[in-house]
């Protein structure tokens, strides 16, 4: 991925972002230095809070990274995974019904969801709600269509 452009975010976009953050996933991002960095060819761009790339946009809505949900827990918009559902969520795949254990309640389709595993509650993806939360535990069919995912060029990102 290449760099298009860099820039220090100022102070009242900085609140506006992690305010955004926290109404959505319940936690609080904090951070000393916000970078908003430019990519050339992606449909999203990407925030670096500490020099990390903890939070991306998608359509102009943010959210966190794999990594930045590592770091920052959320406590809202979570889907947990079998350990079935592992490695195919971890290769990019959409996570359908029979992998999801758990999903919250307020998820409203088209909100941006981080899957989970179960064991450790680690993040393992980042998606787009195709269905709410309380519809999500079924048998059959695509839920959760995969946005961001461990290894991903996203993931690899580094300054």
């Amino acid at each position: 991925m290449e760099v298009k452009s860099r820039h220090h975010l100022r102070s009242d976009e900085i609140g506006e972002l992690t305010a955004t953050i926290e109404d959505a996933l319940g936690v609080v991002v904090d951070g000393d230095t916000y970078e908003r960095v430019d990519l050339v060819g992606t449909e999203f761009d990407l925030v670096l809070v500490d020099g990390d790339p903890s939070i991306f946009l998608v359509d102009g809505d943010p959210v966190l990274t794999v990594r930045g949900a590592n770091a920052y827990p959320p406590e809202r918009r979570v889907v947990t995974v079998d350990a079935g559902a592992v490695q195919f969520v971890s290769d990019g795949a959409d996570v359908m019904r029979p992998g999801i254990v758990e999903a919250d309640d307020d998820i409203g389709v088209g909100d941006l969801v981080v899957i989970v595993e179960e064991t450790h509650g680690k993040a393992l993806a980042i998606g787009r709600a195709l269905e709410p939360g309380s519809e999500m535990v079924g048998d059959s069919g695509k839920v959760v269509e995969s946005v961001h995912h461990v290894g991903d060029d996203l993931y690899e990102f580094s300054v």
